[in-house]
């Protein structure tokens, strides 16, 4: 997989077509946690950049395939629950209505119906859907609770409901106790160009347990950086004892479903300078990376739509968790490109996908 260097500076007239765009804009503007200066704050307005390239992507391979069906064909994007709520709700209308100009650029989304965003719901367009759903790692095996919002954009098809909301008939890995769209709890309502905009689907995830039990629940953080501490309870002398310590870099991998020592990588030179992969730097990349098993899930599901091994195309690459599950799925090769803007990040991603030696890792 070629690292592609900074989204800013990407272009996607430039880099190969793929069939799928993942990305995870910075949450730190949107997150509960941060600030809240939502998508006009310097980071989490990067999402701008996804879109255009998305654009950018699309445009160029509907010229050079005249005819033929245009790519990438879908868009996944990963944020904190923050974003439903940052600036009244302004902000997720906002990154729907642009989700949805790709497809159709006279599109118009609402606010909805009583100006509160539902954690689950769907946008039906003229040959295209978006569909969101706030996912929980721990329901996926995960022990932490870290509530993401998942959102599936299909610029050629009405598959992203069908994609996230498991119904009767369709297998999974992991299936939601009570199917989705037996019933829609909310309202629906007509936006321009005859959209069908529909809130309040009916979902619930199960629980998934261990062999030998549940698997305990530990608190994640939505503003990234720490994950959690642990609360280790014992006996001593005959007294209960409770003691907390800091989790290891080694456990924070475990948490969020990566391999043991993925972060856990050589010197690399960033700007002219060596630097090492101190435990900050993982902490740090691993409180800002997806919880891989519950994406695991929907990528899956995504691939299932060809009969081919598609192809992905990840930004805001993060530690390479959107192409770790993709060439799993799909197999090695299948994540063609990345992009980052953390020089750590992009030295993790280079060294795990491209092998480079010591000397060679580089972050742009």
């Amino acid at each position: 997989m070629r690292h592609a260097g900074d989204i800013s500076a990407l272009s996607g007239y430039d880099i190969e077509p793929v069939d799928l765009v993942t990305g995870g804009s910075p949450c730190q503007d949107l997150s509960i946690a941060g600030k809240r200066k939502g998508l006009s704050g310097e980071r989490s307005g990067l999402f701008m950049e996804q879109i255009r390239i998305t654009k950018e992507l699309r445009d160029a391979d509907k010229l050079r395939r005249t005819g033929k069906p245009i790519r990438p064909r879908y868009m996944v994007w990963e944020n904190v629950l923050g974003a439903f709520s940052s600036h009244k709700g302004e902000d997720f209308r906002a990154v729907l209505e642009e989700t949805a100009r790709i497809a159709d650029k006279d599109t118009l989304i609402p606010r909805p119906p009583k100006g509160k965003w539902q954690t689950v719901g769907t946008v039906m367009g003229d040959g295209w859907s978006i569909a969101w759903r706030v996912l929980d790692a721990q329901f996926w095996g995960v022990s932490q609770r870290r509530r993401r919002i998942a959102l599936v954009a299909d610029f050629g098809g009405q598959s992203a409901p069908e994609i996230l909301f498991v119904r009767k008939g369709l297998s999974g890995d992991f299936a939601a106790s009570k199917e989705a769209g037996e019933g829609v709890a909310g309202d629906v309502e007509s936006s321009a160009g005859g959209t069908e905009y529909l809130t309040g689907w009916d979902v619930q995830s199960r629980r998934i347990f261990s062999d030998s039990g549940v698997f305990p629940t530990l608190s994640g953080c939505d503003g990234g950086g720490n994950l959690a501490r642990i609360v280790c309870a014992g006996f001593h002398g005959g007294k209960s004892t409770t003691s907390v310590r800091r989790l290891t870099p080694r456990e924070c991998e475990r948490l969020q479903g990566y391999p043991d020592g993925w972060t856990d990588i050589p010197d690399y030179i960033h700007k002219g300078k060596r630097r090492r992969a101190s435990d900050t730097a993982r902490y740090k990349a691993l409180g800002n990376s997806i919880a891989l098993p519950p994406w695991k899930w929907v990528l899956k599901r995504i691939a299932a739509q060809y009969e081919r091994d598609a192809t992905l195309g990840s930004l805001f690459d993060g530690i390479g968790g959107f192409p770790l599950i993709w060439e799993g799925i799909n197999g090695k090769g299948t994540a063609l490109w990345a992009s980052e803007i953390e020089p750590f990040c992009i030295a993790v991603t280079e060294y795990r996908f491209n092998g480079e030696k010591e000397s060679e890792v580089r972050s742009t």
